[in-house]
């Protein structure tokens, strides 16, 4: 893993920090390669409960596209006529938005600063987003004569809604942290210098909670968004029955009883 990407696991949290901060943490292919193994491994280790998914420095999460190499990549492009260059939506954005929001455990998002284009929209692939107060989203992708990637023509509306979300993708511009958080893109906001451990002490403690039920209730909210009355009902029934059979609900029940704070398995 490249070393634009930082990646550790510990106690069941796995944080993944982007860490290009002398080029607010965009993406080059080499980032996103790292990024995208190292969403997956999270996602797909069982020995890990939550994720952190943040950067380093002050100015940015993620601006998105590297446009440095992007330039010269789309002149190869040109003389080639490979086409290659945009093929990183399947080969890496699409990837690491599955990964993330697919994820059997809560993915916790610290956005630390500017989160543009496809930072933006892995900002709103995590289920949950603490914001610094002076962070700043922009879709950014009409200001550069393209169309939204990273699953943010998905995510954005069901967060601020259609209108909103076609407003903010026509008309790109910065919103502030605090309208971030009255559109309920931010979750949390909290002052820059309290960003990491109030976002550490959230993503630990959801590290320590109840892992199957978490990963029921991302399941059937996806399921809702898409899907009529009668089918998420059952779907609910369906996941109520996996959560109820886990060691965790039995944990948490005998916890109850005895008047005891339970310590979850994450089974």
């Amino acid at each position: 893993m490249a070393d634009t990407v930082l990646y550790e696991v510990s106690d069941g949290l796995a944080t993944i920090t982007l860490n290009r901060p002398e080029a607010m943490n965009a993406l080059n292919v080499a980032t996103k390669v790292a990024l995208r193994e190292a969403v997956e491994s999270a996602a797909g280790d069982a020995a890990v409960r939550a994720v952190l998914l943040t950067a380093a420095g002050d100015r940015a999460f993620c601006v998105g596209q590297d446009l440095k190499e992007h330039i010269g990549l789309l002149v190869r492009d040109r003389e080639s006529g490979s086409g290659q260059t945009m093929s990183t939506v399947r080969e890496h954005y699409n990837p690491i938005v599955r990964a993330l929001a697919g994820a059997a455990k809560p993915v916790v998002a610290a956005v630390n600063g500017v989160a543009a284009g496809a930072g933006f929209g892995f900002a709103l692939a995590a289920d949950y987003r603490i914001v610094a107060d002076t962070a700043a989203f922009n879709t950014s992708f009409a200001g550069v004569a393209l169309t939204a990637d990273s699953g943010i023509s998905w995510t954005l509306p069901r967060v601020v809604g259609p209108g909103r979300a076609a407003d903010l993708l026509l008309f790109p511009r910065n919103i502030s942290a605090q309208e971030a958080y009255e559109l309920g893109v931010a979750n949390r906001l909290v002052p820059a210098g309290e960003l990491r451990a109030e976002a550490e002490k959230v993503a630990r403690a959801l590290a320590e909670g109840p892992t199957v039920a978490y990963a029921a209730l991302k399941e059937s909210v996806a399921f809702g968004l898409t899907h009529s009355l009668e089918e998420t009902l059952e779907k609910e029934d369906e996941l109520q029955t996996r959560a109820g059979s886990s060691e965790d609900h039995a944990i948490a029940v005998r916890a109850f009883v005895d008047k005891e704070k339970p310590k979850y398995l994450g089974r």
